[in-house]
Protein backbone atom coordinates (compact mmCIF):
# COMPACT_ATOMS: atom_id res chain seq x y z
CA UNK A 1 0.00 0.00 0.00
CA UNK A 2 2.93 2.33 0.72
CA UNK A 3 3.82 2.43 -2.99
CA UNK A 4 0.27 2.84 -4.29
CA UNK A 5 0.04 6.01 -6.47
CA UNK A 6 -2.69 8.57 -5.88
CA UNK A 7 -4.25 11.31 -7.97
CA UNK A 8 -2.90 14.40 -6.21
CA UNK A 9 -5.43 16.86 -7.66
CA UNK A 10 -8.37 14.66 -6.65
CA UNK A 11 -7.10 14.27 -3.11
CA UNK A 12 -6.34 17.98 -2.67
CA UNK A 13 -9.79 18.93 -3.96
CA UNK A 14 -11.34 16.95 -1.09
CA UNK A 15 -9.15 18.41 1.66
CA UNK A 16 -11.18 21.00 3.66
CA UNK A 17 -8.50 23.68 3.19
CA UNK A 18 -8.74 23.42 -0.60
CA UNK A 19 -12.37 22.40 -1.06
CA UNK A 20 -14.15 24.80 -3.37
CA UNK A 21 -11.07 25.92 -5.25
CA UNK A 22 -11.35 25.99 -9.04
CA UNK A 23 -9.65 23.28 -11.08
CA UNK A 24 -6.86 25.59 -12.26
CA UNK A 25 -6.16 26.64 -8.67
CA UNK A 26 -5.91 23.01 -7.56
CA UNK A 27 -3.62 22.32 -10.53
CA UNK A 28 -1.26 25.13 -9.48
CA UNK A 29 -1.04 23.83 -5.93
CA UNK A 30 -0.60 20.24 -7.18
CA UNK A 31 2.38 21.34 -9.27
CA UNK A 32 4.13 22.34 -6.03
CA UNK A 33 3.02 19.27 -4.08
CA UNK A 34 5.19 16.23 -3.53
CA UNK A 35 4.18 12.74 -2.44
CA UNK A 36 6.18 11.66 0.59
CA UNK A 37 6.32 8.03 1.68
CA UNK A 38 7.40 7.40 5.25
CA UNK A 39 7.94 4.00 6.79
CA UNK A 40 7.06 3.31 10.41
CA UNK A 41 9.56 5.08 12.67
CA UNK A 42 10.81 7.46 9.98
CA UNK A 43 11.31 11.13 10.92
CA UNK A 44 9.71 13.70 8.60
CA UNK A 45 11.33 16.67 10.30
CA UNK A 46 13.04 17.48 13.58
CA UNK A 47 12.35 20.31 15.95
CA UNK A 48 14.41 23.26 14.69
CA UNK A 49 14.24 22.30 11.00
CA UNK A 50 13.02 25.06 8.63
CA UNK A 51 9.33 24.91 7.68
CA UNK A 52 9.22 25.07 3.89
CA UNK A 53 5.58 23.96 3.62
CA UNK A 54 3.04 21.76 5.33
CA UNK A 55 1.92 18.14 5.20
CA UNK A 56 -1.40 16.39 4.59
CA UNK A 57 -1.79 12.74 5.61
CA UNK A 58 -3.19 10.49 2.87
CA UNK A 59 -2.94 7.33 4.96
CA UNK A 60 -1.01 6.27 8.03
CA UNK A 61 -0.40 8.05 11.33
CA UNK A 62 2.03 10.85 12.20
CA UNK A 63 3.09 11.73 15.73
CA UNK A 64 4.05 15.30 16.64
CA UNK A 65 6.16 15.44 19.79
CA UNK A 66 9.03 17.11 21.61
CA UNK A 67 11.44 15.95 24.31
CA UNK A 68 12.02 17.48 27.72
CA UNK A 69 15.57 18.25 28.92
CA UNK A 70 15.39 14.94 30.82
CA UNK A 71 14.63 13.10 27.59
CA UNK A 72 10.95 12.44 28.31
CA UNK A 73 8.73 12.57 25.23
CA UNK A 74 5.53 14.61 25.17
CA UNK A 75 3.17 13.76 22.31
CA UNK A 76 1.43 16.95 21.17
CA UNK A 77 -0.81 15.55 18.45
CA UNK A 78 -1.61 12.49 16.36
CA UNK A 79 -2.54 13.06 12.73
CA UNK A 80 -4.40 10.51 10.63
CA UNK A 81 -5.83 10.51 7.08
CA UNK A 82 -7.07 13.91 5.89
CA UNK A 83 -5.34 15.84 8.69
CA UNK A 84 -2.75 18.51 7.97
CA UNK A 85 0.07 19.86 10.11
CA UNK A 86 2.86 22.42 9.90
CA UNK A 87 0.79 25.33 8.55
CA UNK A 88 1.30 27.70 11.50
CA UNK A 89 5.10 27.71 11.53
CA UNK A 90 5.08 27.87 7.72
CA UNK A 91 3.21 31.18 7.85
CA UNK A 92 5.43 32.48 10.64
CA UNK A 93 8.50 31.44 8.63
CA UNK A 94 9.90 29.97 11.83
CA UNK A 95 11.54 26.58 12.45
CA UNK A 96 9.40 23.61 13.46
CA UNK A 97 8.76 23.47 17.21
CA UNK A 98 8.04 19.73 17.27
CA UNK A 99 9.41 16.57 15.67
CA UNK A 100 7.15 14.66 13.25
CA UNK A 101 7.51 10.87 13.11
CA UNK A 102 5.52 8.20 11.29
CA UNK A 103 4.13 5.64 13.74
CA UNK A 104 2.85 3.49 10.88
CA UNK A 105 3.71 3.22 7.19
CA UNK A 106 2.34 6.47 5.78
CA UNK A 107 1.79 8.44 2.61
CA UNK A 108 1.66 12.22 2.79
CA UNK A 109 1.44 15.20 0.50
CA UNK A 110 3.94 18.00 1.09
CA UNK A 111 2.59 21.36 -0.12
CA UNK A 112 5.29 23.96 -0.72
CA UNK A 113 4.72 27.29 0.97
CA UNK A 114 5.32 29.38 -2.17
CA UNK A 115 2.31 27.77 -3.87
CA UNK A 116 0.16 28.53 -0.82
CA UNK A 117 1.36 32.13 -0.59
CA UNK A 118 0.59 32.71 -4.27
CA UNK A 119 -2.98 31.40 -3.89
CA UNK A 120 -3.48 33.53 -0.78
CA UNK A 121 -2.73 36.60 -2.89
CA UNK A 122 -5.10 35.47 -5.65
CA UNK A 123 -8.15 34.31 -3.65
CA UNK A 124 -9.57 36.02 -0.51
CA UNK A 125 -11.83 32.98 0.07
CA UNK A 126 -8.75 30.81 0.33
CA UNK A 127 -7.38 33.20 2.95
CA UNK A 128 -10.54 32.73 5.03
CA UNK A 129 -10.31 28.94 4.73
CA UNK A 130 -6.71 28.95 5.91
CA UNK A 131 -7.59 31.22 8.84
CA UNK A 132 -10.53 28.96 9.72
CA UNK A 133 -8.28 25.90 9.62
CA UNK A 134 -5.65 27.48 11.85
CA UNK A 135 -8.35 28.74 14.23
CA UNK A 136 -9.79 25.23 14.51
CA UNK A 137 -6.33 23.89 15.34
CA UNK A 138 -5.88 26.60 18.00
CA UNK A 139 -9.31 25.79 19.45
CA UNK A 140 -8.33 22.14 19.64
CA UNK A 141 -5.06 22.97 21.42
CA UNK A 142 -6.91 25.15 23.93
CA UNK A 143 -9.39 22.33 24.55
CA UNK A 144 -6.51 19.92 25.12
CA UNK A 145 -4.89 22.37 27.55
CA UNK A 146 -8.16 22.66 29.45
CA UNK A 147 -8.50 18.88 29.61
CA UNK A 148 -4.94 18.41 30.84
CA UNK A 149 -5.27 21.17 33.44
CA UNK A 150 -8.78 20.71 34.81
CA UNK A 151 -9.76 17.08 34.21
CA UNK A 152 -8.69 13.99 36.07
CA UNK A 153 -6.84 11.20 34.31
CA UNK A 154 -10.00 9.10 34.16
CA UNK A 155 -11.95 11.97 32.63
CA UNK A 156 -9.24 12.47 30.00
CA UNK A 157 -9.28 8.80 29.03
CA UNK A 158 -13.08 8.66 28.80
CA UNK A 159 -13.12 11.86 26.76
CA UNK A 160 -10.61 10.34 24.37
CA UNK A 161 -12.67 7.15 24.01
CA UNK A 162 -15.84 9.15 23.36
CA UNK A 163 -14.29 11.62 20.89
CA UNK A 164 -16.03 9.90 17.95
CA UNK A 165 -19.34 9.23 19.72
CA UNK A 166 -21.38 12.12 18.31
CA UNK A 167 -23.29 9.80 15.99
CA UNK A 168 -24.27 7.46 18.82
CA UNK A 169 -27.56 8.21 20.55
CA UNK A 170 -27.52 9.79 23.97
CA UNK A 171 -29.94 7.27 25.47
CA UNK A 172 -28.33 4.09 24.23
CA UNK A 173 -25.82 2.76 21.78
CA UNK A 174 -22.60 0.81 21.52
CA UNK A 175 -19.28 1.99 20.18
CA UNK A 176 -16.15 0.20 18.99
CA UNK A 177 -12.94 2.19 19.43
CA UNK A 178 -9.56 1.26 18.01
CA UNK A 179 -6.57 3.01 19.56
CA UNK A 180 -4.72 4.80 16.78
CA UNK A 181 -1.33 4.16 18.39
CA UNK A 182 0.22 2.08 21.15
CA UNK A 183 -0.77 2.81 24.73
CA UNK A 184 2.45 4.65 25.49
CA UNK A 185 1.84 7.17 22.70
CA UNK A 186 -1.83 7.66 23.63
CA UNK A 187 -0.87 8.07 27.29
CA UNK A 188 1.66 10.77 26.42
CA UNK A 189 -0.95 12.53 24.27
CA UNK A 190 -3.23 12.62 27.33
CA UNK A 191 -0.38 13.73 29.64
CA UNK A 192 -0.44 10.43 31.52
CA UNK A 193 2.12 7.73 32.16
CA UNK A 194 1.57 4.47 30.34
CA UNK A 195 1.05 2.73 33.69
CA UNK A 196 -1.67 5.22 34.68
CA UNK A 197 -3.38 4.90 31.31
CA UNK A 198 -3.42 1.09 31.56
CA UNK A 199 -4.66 1.25 35.15
CA UNK A 200 -7.56 3.53 34.17
CA UNK A 201 -8.57 1.22 31.32
CA UNK A 202 -8.44 -1.73 33.73
CA UNK A 203 -10.57 0.16 36.28
CA UNK A 204 -13.19 1.06 33.65
CA UNK A 205 -13.27 -2.56 32.53
CA UNK A 206 -13.74 -3.70 36.14
CA UNK A 207 -16.76 -1.40 36.33
CA UNK A 208 -18.14 -3.07 33.15
CA UNK A 209 -18.01 0.25 31.30
CA UNK A 210 -15.61 -0.97 28.61
CA UNK A 211 -14.04 -4.18 27.34
CA UNK A 212 -10.38 -4.07 26.28
CA UNK A 213 -8.92 -6.42 23.67
CA UNK A 214 -5.49 -5.10 22.78
CA UNK A 215 -6.03 -1.86 20.85
CA UNK A 216 -9.74 -2.64 20.39
CA UNK A 217 -12.04 -1.21 23.05
CA UNK A 218 -15.77 -2.00 23.15
CA UNK A 219 -18.22 0.37 24.83
CA UNK A 220 -21.52 -1.44 25.26
CA UNK A 221 -23.40 1.60 26.57
CA UNK A 222 -22.11 5.01 25.49
CA UNK A 223 -24.66 6.89 27.62
CA UNK A 224 -23.55 5.01 30.73
CA UNK A 225 -19.88 5.82 30.11
CA UNK A 226 -20.75 9.44 29.34
CA UNK A 227 -22.71 9.63 32.59
CA UNK A 228 -19.67 8.30 34.48
CA UNK A 229 -17.58 11.02 32.81
CA UNK A 230 -20.03 13.71 33.94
Amino acid sequence: MLNAPIEVQTFLANVPLFRGLAGDEIDRIAQNTQQVRAEKGEILFHRGDPAMGFYIVVFGQIKLAFNSPRGDEKVVDLNGPGRSFGEAVMFMERPHVVTAQAISDSLLLFVGREAVFEELERDPKFVRRMIAGLSARLHGLMRDLENDSLRSGTQRVIGYLLRDSEDVGEAEGALEVTLSANKGVIASRLSLTQETFSRILHDLAERNLIEVRGRAISISDVAKLRAFLD
